[in-house]
């Protein structure tokens, strides 16, 4: 069925917020049981900005995944086959993924996603990761 939805955007592993979801919906689209909705942002987005901070492509990662490693292996992967950043860049990026939305150039598109999915009313979704665990059930 083309209806599950991956894990939240907020999971990490080894520290990287957002990749198990990133590799979730890997899997499930390569199984044919990700969410329809879901279809048009593979490798865009989120998934976009987790492969440039980590310098890899997202086809390459994709296979990577598909392929059986787990998120733990993929990340390492992505590791060894992209660029190298000092932890401080990680927690940059880390503030900069968990704050999309909130009083930024996507905050329209915030308001514009909760009134699509009649979540306008809901003052807690301040940024994306909160829309997105929202609008699949979390």
């Amino acid at each position: 069925m083309n209806d599950q939805v991956p894990c939240s955007p907020k999971k990490e592993v080894d520290g990287v917020i957002y990749f198990p979801r990133l590799s979730d919906k890997i899997r499930l689209h390569a199984e044919g049981r990700l969410r329809a909705d879901l279809h048009d942002n593979l490798g865009r987005g989120m998934d976009l900005w987790t492969c440039q901070f980590l310098g890899v492509d997202y086809a390459p990662l994709a296979e990577k995944v598909r392929s059986g490693a787990s998120d733990a292996e993929a990340l390492a992967w992505a590791r060894e086959n992209g660029k190298s950043r000092p932890e401080e860049e990680l927690d940059w990026w880390t503030a900069f993924m968990t704050t999309v939305g909130f009083r930024d150039s996507l905050a329209q598109r915030l308001v514009e996603r909760k009134a699509e999915s009649g979540l306008s009313e809901r003052e807690d979704i301040l940024t994306m990761m909160d829309y997105i665990d929202a609008d699949e059930g979390r």
